[in-house]
Parts: structure tokens; C-alpha cells; sequence
């Protein structure tokens, strides 16, 4: 695991939860007095990463700031810039030069705990160019943050992937938390805005290649609106989540 890279998403503007934020980069947002992003950074160093990529383009000189080198975490922290904000799966191909391997990403304005290690070895098991984690809506706290709605064959292949609302459907919900193998890096057009949810993912099913899904132990709290924001404080106070 601590030859597992990492890239943590944190680029996006903070248009939609600016009433919190306000107008800073969403994953700078405190939850518990601390940054979403830092909560992050300290979860992914007590799974035994130890390399980290973010990428940046909003206000990206408060992040650095912010975060530093990374050693505060036990992390090696560098940075890739996007002048031209490049989506979340265009964010994996602009790294393209530095990846060699299996890669893991996180969403930086989320927060999730799960065992990524056994994460790591279902991912191994099963090779697939994509293994994505997902929670289940039923049964693991969140905060009714939709990334995707997501159903499985038997042997935990990926049948349908869907963007939407919480509303019908499977109750499993993408987590944002992937591993990908470099191959995938020939599906994702170079400089230019592409998604992981929106463009690469269905377009992968399309085709018919191999993606797998991972039902998490823990939570995850997607914090994309004002509305899911006080609920991850909620769930938070009263004990439901622990951030430790």
C-alpha cells in the first residue's frame, strides 16, 4: 500500500455552497475546526499512503498554503495546476507523465472512511481498469449527495452507472473514491473538460470493458451544498460520525 499513489481532487469552485464557504475553495471548508481537505490528507496517511498529488485551480495559492508539503500529515504533497479547469477524469490524464501504476482518487470535498487496503485487494483480485467504491444509502450515514447511482452484477461488476438523484434506483451510490490502471489513460481525451461520472465511466460500460464496484464499511458525506454541509455538522455532533 505504501507504494500507492494518490490524487485528490481539489479544483473545483465553491459556487454552490458559497453561502459557507464564503467564495474560499470548498475543500478548505471546516467541518469540527479543521479542513475537509486536511481530514483527508490525515485519513489517507493512517491507510498507509504516502505519495499525494492534488490538483488545483481555483484560489489554488490558499491550498498551498494550507497544506504545505504535506509532511504535516506524513505525506509527500505535490501539485498540478490547471489553468483551464479539466474535469475529474481530465484532471488523471494531465498526471499522465507520472503514472506508471495503479492509481487511487479521492474527492477532496468529501469525507469517507473506509479500508482501502481491502479496497486495494478486491481491486487486485478482480483487475479491471476501474474499481469504484460505493456506499450503501440504506445502511451507511451520508448526506444525500448523489454521485452516481450504481448497480452490480452478482460477482460485483458494474451493470449500470447512472448520474442522478437520490430519488428510485439502486441504493448504491458511487463514494468517489476509484483505483484506475494507466490503461485507462487512452480513453480520456487530453486538454479538455472530461468526467469520470458524466464521460469516461459510461463510456468504458459502452464498450463493454470490465469496471467493478466495492461496497464500503464506514460513511461518506458528499459536501457540494449548503444543505449537505449542515448535515455532515449534524451527523458529526451527535456522535453518528466519527472523524477520527
Amino acid at each position: 500500500m505504501q507504494d500507492l499513489k494518490a490524487l485528490v481532487l481539489a479544483a473545483g469552485k465553491s459556487s454552490r455552497i458559497v453561502s459557507v464557504s464564503g467564495g474560499q475553495p470548498k475543500p478548505l471548508i471546516r467541518i469540527a475546526g479543521i479542513p475537509i481537505l486536511a481530514w483527508n490528507l490525515r485519513w489517507l496517511s493512517s491507510q498507509g499512503i504516502r505519495r499525494v498529488w492534488i490538483n488545483l485551480h481555483y484560489r489554488p495559492e490558499e491550498i498551498r498554503a494550507a497544506i504545505g508539503d504535506g509532511s504535516q500529515f506524513g505525506l509527500q504533497v505535490r501539485y498540478s495546476y490547471e489553468p483551464e479547469i479539466l474535469g475529474t477524469a481530465g484532471a488523471v490524464r494531465n498526471l499522465a507523465p507520472e503514472w506508471a501504476d495503479t492509481l487511487l482518487v479521492v474527492y477532496g470535498d468529501n469525507l469517507i472512511r473506509m479500508d482501502l487496503e481491502a479496497f486495494f485487494l478486491f481491486h487486485r483480485k478482480h483487475r479491471p481498469k476501474v474499481s469504484v467504491a460505493l456506499f450503501d444509502r440504506r445502511r451507511h450515514p451520508h448526506t444525500g449527495i448523489a454521485g452516481g447511482l450504481v448497480t452490480l452484477e452478482p460477482d460485483g461488476r458494474i451493470k449500470v452507472f447512472g448520474e442522478g438523484g437520490m430519488n428510485g434506483g439502486s441504493p448504491l451510490v458511487n463514494a468517489g473514491v476509484y483505483l484506475l490502471e494507466p490503461e485507462v489513460l487512452r480513453h480520456i481525451p487530453a486538454d479538455r473538460l472530461y468526467d469520470f461520472g458524466r464521460d469516461l465511466f459510461p463510456a468504458l460500460l459502452a464498450q463493454g470493458d470490465a469496471m467493478f464496484g466495492y461496497v464500503i464499511t464506514g460513511y461518506c458525506l458528499g459536501l457540494d451544498t449548503p444543505d449537505s454541509y449542515h448535515q455532515a455538522v449534524r451527523l458529526v455532533e451527535s456522535g453518528e460520525v466519527d472523524l477520527s
